[in-house]
C-alpha cells in the first residue's frame, strides 16, 4: 500500500530530504553559478523602492511576527515585479499541489508550495517571520522536495526561500544522479539593503529560465 505523506511534517532536514530523494550537494561552485556571476543592473529608482520596502518591513516586524500572506504582500510581491516575473514569458499559479515519489520506496510525498512561477522552473517558499533560524532551515530541505516534483529531467529548477528578513537561493538539477546547491544568504538586518543583490539573482534566474 502507497503511503500519502505530507512534505511540511515530514521533511525538516537537509539529511532527510537528501535520503529520501537520493539527494547530493554539489561541491563546485560552478554547479550553481547563477546566483553569483554577472551583475545586472539596479537603477537608482529600483533602489529607492527597495529601500521603502526594507524600512516598511521593518517597521512592521517591530511589532510581531508576521504571516506568509504578510510576507508575500509586502516583500515578495514588489521584488517579483521588479524582476519581471509577473510579465511575458513567466506565469504564476498559486499555491499548486505538487507530488512526489520516494525512489525505491512506497511513499508519495505531498504538500502545497506557496508561489511558482512557472516553465516549471523557479519554485518560491515563504514562511512566517517567527522563530527565524528555525523556519529557514526547514524551509531550504522543503523546498528541495518541491523542486523535485520538477518534471524536465535535463533542465535545472530554481528556488528561493525567505521569511522576509532572510533569503536563500537553491538550484537543482535531476538527471540520474540529482544534485543541488544553495547560494550565500542575504539579510534585511544588515547595514547594507541586501535587496539589491536578491533582486539581481532574480534576474539572472528569469534570464537563465528564460533562455534555457
Amino acid at each position: 500500500m502507497v503511503a500519502i505523506i505530507p512534505i511540511a511534517e515530514n521533511i525538516t532536514t537537509l539529511a532527510q530530504v537528501e535520503d529520501k530523494f537520493n539527494l547530493t550537494q554539489a561541491d563546485s561552485d560552478e554547479f550553481f553559478s547563477e546566483w553569483f556571476e554577472g551583475s545586472p543592473e539596479v537603477t537608482d529608482q529600483e533602489k529607492e523602492t527597495l529601500d521603502r520596502v526594507k524600512t516598511r518591513y521593518h517597521y512592521h516586524r517591530k511589532r510581531g511576527p508576521l504571516a506568509e500572506g504578510a510576507v508575500n504582500l509586502m516583500v515578495l510581491s514588489p521584488l517579483l515585479e521588479l524582476a519581471g516575473f509577473y510579465d511575458y514569458p513567466f506565469t504564476i499559479s498559486a499555491e499548486p499541489t505538487v507530488q512526489i515519489s520516494a525512489e525505491d520506496k512506497q511513499e508519495i510525498y505531498r504538500g502545497r508550495i506557496d508561489v511558482l512561477v512557472l516553465q516549471e522552473q523557479f519554485w518560491v517558499l515563504v514562511v512566517e517571520s517567527k522563530r527565524t533560524t528555525f523556519n529557514m532551515d526547514i524551509a531550504i530541505p522543503q523546498a528541495l522536495a518541491y523542486m523535485m516534483a520538477h518534471p524536465i529531467q535535463n533542465k535545472p529548477a530554481y528556488g528561493m526561500v525567505t521569511n522576509g528578513s532572510y533569503f536563500m537561493f537553491l538550484k537543482l538539477l535531476k538527471g540520474d544522479s540529482p544534485q543541488y546547491a544553495l547560494s550565500d544568504d542575504f539579510s534585511l538586518y544588515r547595514r547594507r539593503n541586501e535587496l539589491y543583490d536578491v533582486l539581481r539573482v532574480l534576474r539572472r534566474i528569469g534570464r537563465a529560465i528564460a533562455h534555457s
